[in-house]
């Protein structure tokens, strides 16, 4: 009986553990879909910047081709042909602001305010944030422990392994303990002691278990145990896939924007040194009409990768299962947790 019972308490309390976990889960997708609204916005941001940016600089180019051709340095084609990349960069800020609108709508969405209600910084943020700090990877015990749906699998084991004890128990006579008492005769003579009226049992009631039934549940148990453990298996690599792969896409990306950020410099270098040659006629038109277009491409990718390495960090943070706590907090949160 005492087995059955303690068993069961195992169970229950594996069962809400299993739940916390699964809260934790939740409060940790809130907070990845948060960060992610907000990064996406400020790399729209950032990106409808740069266009702007590249837009400003096309504009001046075109107006300096005006002024060459008034001059009778120029001819209309190289105005058509200015005023043509003008409108293609033009192109590029529309879905760039709608992109930027969308992601301020996800977000007061998931902070629960209108998007009208959203602080001013944050509706003209243009600026894609970035992890100050290292990021706390850890050895693979500490990723397992961190994660809420690895601890929820295993919760989930540990409980449906109990339930193998309380259906084992069946197996053993069902004893019960028994006894009662009373008192009689008027609320005023209720402490008088002839007033009391005792009724005595059988102390011991035992009954003889269904085998057949009995054995029954414990196979049932057991398949939920298998089940149990192939779950928490298949979480646990997929725990592990997950990090490895979050690990391996940002360390390459963070390669190619490096490479990205030296190509912009030289780009800027060349057009700065284009434009100047061709201010005093030592180069033609297409040569800074080139330089100026692979400088904008430069920078459009150089922001697109910013914008990546932001994804990225969020991706890598859900891999992670949260918990980037400072050890002050974590400190200070575990005798709640406890």
């Amino acid at each position: 009986m005492w087995g059955r019972i303690r068993r069961a308490i195992e169970a229950v309390e594996a069962d809400a553990d299993a739940a916390q976990a699964a809260s934790d889960l939740a409060h940790v997708m809130v907070a990845a879909d948060t960060t992610r609204a907000y990064a996406d916005a400020c790399s729209a941001g950032y990106q409808l910047q740069v266009a702007q940016a590249s837009l400003a600089l096309q504009q001046r180019f075109v107006t300096l081709t005006d002024e060459r051709i008034r001059r009778g340095r120029g001819t209309a084609l190289e105005t058509s042909r200015a005023q043509a990349q003008f409108e293609q960069l033009r192109a590029n800020l529309p879905p760039l602001e709608a992109r930027r609108r969308v992601a301020l709508y996800r977000l007061a969405l998931l902070t629960g305010a209108v998007p009208a209600a959203l602080p001013a910084d944050v509706a003209a943020c243009a600026t894609p944030p970035r992890v100050r700090s290292a990021i706390p990877v850890g050895d693979g015990a500490a990723l397992l422990r961190r994660r809420p749906d690895v601890r929820q699998a295993e919760r989930q084991l540990a409980g449906a392994t109990a339930r193998i004890g309380v259906a084992t128990a069946e197996l053993y006579p069902n004893i019960s303990l028994g006894a009662s008492f009373g008192a009689v005769g008027l609320n005023s003579q209720f402490n008088d002691a002839n007033t009391w009226k005792w009724s005595l049992g059988p102390l011991i009631s035992w009954s003889l278990p269904a085998t057949s039934s009995a054995r029954s549940h414990i196979a049932q148990a057991q398949a939920g145990t298998d089940a149990a453990l192939a779950k928490f298996d298949g979480v646990v690599l997929n725990a592990l896939r997950e990090t490895e792969s979050a690990l391996t896409v940002y360390a390459r990306e963070l390669d190619r924007n490096a490479a990205l950020r030296a190509a912009r410099d030289q780009s800027a270098l060349a057009a700065r040194q284009s434009a100047r040659l061709y201010q005093f006629g030592r180069t033609d038109f297409l040569s800074q009409l080139d330089a100026d277009r692979t400088l904008s491409r430069a920078e459009s990718t150089l922001a697109g990768s910013d914008a990546q390495l932001a994804a990225d960090q969020v991706q890598l943070f859900l891999a992670l299962g949260g918990g980037w706590e400072s050890a002050h907090d974590a400190s200070a949160a575990a005798p709640h947790q406890h």
